[in-house]
């Protein structure tokens, strides 16, 4: 909203100051500092409120040291996650455009699936909370969104690459030039065009269609690619989300993770939407895309003000709330930046948890059927449950796997150039 005041003031009165907000580098700042703000000052009020009415936490008792002390924490702090990821997206950044929208819909549609899910647990004493399969079923539908709009919008759309060893590209009705910092010259095509392609990591011209999945069907392949794309959307987005919500088991792992996420997708937003940085790195050039640094911004500071009250020892837990919505909002960002075959390493924590899950409960099923007697991969699952059965304190576990996901997120920023 401010961004259009100002714009407004700028272009009818030129007011001083007002055409900074034209600029993505200030509103990102002024984002980021918003959040921050708007999470201390809520989440201090909402712990407060939590206190009164006794809405706190029932721990299992899975025999892990300091367990029991958690009893009575209050939970659904993910609500001041929320309110400091959306108020300051709507007040600085452009409300129409495509992708903010879709972030938008991606935070408030998990959000409210993981509050329901507290609900049941919190209010209504059901431990189980939202059955599993609801939760799927919410995550399908936003994955249903998430892939229609990415597939048939005309605002979704990339700036194709003409020929890069061209030495003197010359400006036509159909490409233009750009010169980067080394003096390389890049032609892109003027006219933004609707494609599938994503990045892959680690490869020279690094760009996979997902039509090219079905080529095998002959001619007009391409016409069927959705039916590929949007499953792989949905698939994406359940995997992230869910792998955020079991990565939530210790005091502040889920939000110190999820804040080194996100500064890695910042970086890989501002990049891929400007066209000077697109062309130095050679990376896929997504016009208007650079808008989500505003979004990811607000994202970073509602993660790190939480750490305030989620650090050890935690003053009041996340919840469903915070987790399937901060896995959520992950995954669809990367889809947006075109970045989700990148999601295995900078989401390397998420995947090691959902793994260590999958490991654990299928080889206890296995073994069961086999031998008659279930064995165990780890002494517990997810993996961090594992490091606490080994005698590791909460906080050391959680520092390692925090330097861990910051040496994942250099690797992914690294994978721009190592090719």
């Amino acid at each position: 909203m401010f961004y259009y005041l100002f714009d407004y003031l700028h272009r009818q009165f030129d007011f001083p100051g007002a055409g900074v907000f034209q600029y993505i580098s200030f509103r990102a700042a002024m984002s980021i500092i918003t959040s921050l703000f708007i999470s201390l000052i809520v989440g201090k009020w909402v712990i407060k409120y939590l206190r009164k009415k006794q809405v706190g936490e029932t721990v299992r008792d899975l025999g892990l040291k300091g367990q029991n002390e958690k009893e009575g924490t209050p939970t659904m702090g993910g609500i001041i996650i929320l309110c400091a990821i959306l108020i300051p997206t709507l007040l600085f950044a452009k409300l129409h455009n495509v992708y903010i929208i879709l972030m938008i819909i991606t935070t408030i549609w998990l959000g409210t699936i993981g509050f329901i899910d507290d609900y049941i647990k919190v209010f209504k004493k059901n431990k189980k909370g939202l059955a599993g399969k609801f939760k799927i079923l919410g995550q399908i539908g936003l994955g249903l969104i998430v892939g229609l709009t990415m597939y048939f919008s005309d605002s979704v759309v990339i700036r194709e690459k003409a020929d890069r060893t061209l030495p003197n590209v010359v400006s036509t009705d159909n490409i233009f030039k750009v010169e980067s910092f080394n003096n390389a010259t890049q032609a892109y095509s003027k006219e933004p065009v609707k494609s599938t392609k994503t990045t892959i990591p680690f490869v020279k011209n690094n760009e996979l269609d997902y039509s090219y999945l079905l080529a095998w069907l002959g001619d007009g392949y391409y016409k069927w690619t959705f039916l590929i794309f949007i499953p792989i959307v949905i698939f994406i987005i359940a995997g992230v989300s869910n792998g955020a919500n079991l990565t939530d088991g210790l005091d502040g792992l889920a939000t110190g993770t999820s804040a080194i996420i996100g500064v890695t997708l910042a970086i890989l937003a501002y990049v891929s939407g400007s066209v000077i940085f697109a062309n130095y790195l050679n990376i896929m050039y997504i016009p208007n895309s650079g808008e989500l640094v505003i979004f990811i911004s607000a994202f970073v500071g509602a993660c790190v003000a939480f750490l305030w009250y989620n650090s050890y020892p935690a003053q009041i837990f996340m919840g469903d709330t915070g987790s399937l919505a901060l896995g959520g909002i992950i995954a669809v960002f990367a889809i947006i930046i075109r970045k989700e075959l990148l999601i295995p390493l900078f989401c390397g924590i998420f995947l090691i948890q959902s793994l260590s899950v999958i490991m654990q409960v299928g080889y206890f099923k296995y073994t069961k059927r086999r031998f008659g007697e279930g064995r165990r991969i780890f002494k517990m699952a997810p993996l961090h449950h594992h490091y606490q059965k080994v005698g590791y304190h909460e906080a050391k576990i959680v520092m390692r796997f925090f330097i861990v996901g910051i040496l994942l997120a250099v690797l992914t920023v690294v994978t721009l150039k190592i090719r």
